[in-house]
């Protein structure tokens, strides 16, 4: 019984998951989060997210890379996925708005991107739309 419950354990955190968001530069994104008052007790209600993610949005030249999820906190990316994240963008180009799937493991906010790829417009979802604009 306990080796059993030892393997449930060592195995649980080697899981794989995925995330959809904005893909961001991630130095860019954190320079804006911490640009803010200290005695503003309600942060996400001042901030301009739409002006957030178009104004750090990927160039040729980023070399750190994060997704902002629904709830606008970002998650960073390894080495390895900022390089895959670089590839992308210079495979697609600048875009206002660029959606992506990411999966990967997330261990300490960071995520160890196995792949990543631009989200299908097709898709529905609730925030497939671009940050401040009206869902119905």
């Amino acid at each position: 019984m306990r080796v059993a419950i030892l393997l449930l354990l060592l195995a649980g955190p080697g899981l794989a998951a995925s995330w959809s968001g904005y893909l961001v530069d991630s130095k860019c994104y954190a320079a804006l989060q911490r640009n803010r008052n200290p005695r503003d007790m309600a942060p996400q209600v001042d901030r301009d997210m739409d002006y957030q993610i178009r104004y750090c949005v990927p160039k040729a030249k980023t070399k750190a890379f994060a997704i902002v999820l629904e709830d606008w906190s970002p998650l960073k990316f390894d080495p390895s996925g900022n390089a895959k994240a670089a590839a992308l963008v210079a495979k697609i180009g600048r875009k206002p708005f660029l959606r992506v799937n990411v999966s990967g493991e997330l261990n300490n906010g960071v995520i160890t991107v196995q792949s990543i790829a631009v989200e299908n417009p097709g898709k529905q979802s609730t925030t497939s739309s671009p940050p401040g604009s009206a869902h119905e």
